[in-house]
């Protein structure tokens, strides 16, 4: 194997954090996750929701079989996670293969994370509004 397949790529950092964080959610109850404390800062000094706000307890919902509550929770949490499972497979598969990693700096850039990005903010924004 040549060194630069020996250290572990940015892609695969994010897989793992990405798989580690799907973890947790499948080991917090949802029955209690609406009663949790508020740990975004924005909406600590604001009241107001962040395009992340709802990701963890849509993540919870999710990997606990309650897709309703999850789309609810934020719309792009069950998005993300399909990402972060299609990241993981794709870095793990490379892995085994012996074969780079993907960039993520390519799927940054890409045009479709770029529209989804812009989709994503567009909702912040709208559910912002709903709020005030």
């Amino acid at each position: 194997m040549s060194g630069s397949l020996n250290r572990v790529a940015t892609a695969e950092w994010v897989a793992a954090a990405g798989v580690a964080a799907l973890g947790v959610a499948a080991v917090v109850s949802p029955a209690h996750i609406e009663d949790g404390p508020i740990l975004c800062p924005f909406r600590m000094m604001t009241g107001l929701s962040c395009p992340g706000c709802g990701l963890t307890r849509s993540w919870v919902y999710a990997v606990h079989g309650d897709w309703a509550a999850a789309f609810g929770a934020n719309v792009f949490g069950p998005l993300l996670i399909a990402a972060v499972v299609i990241l993981a497979v794709v870095a793990g598969v490379r892995r085994v293969r012996r074969r780079p990693p993907p960039a993520i700096e390519t799927i940054v850039r890409h045009r479709l994370t770029r529209v989804v990005l812009v989709i994503w903010l567009a909702y912040a924004v709208i559910r912002l509004i709903g709020e005030i």
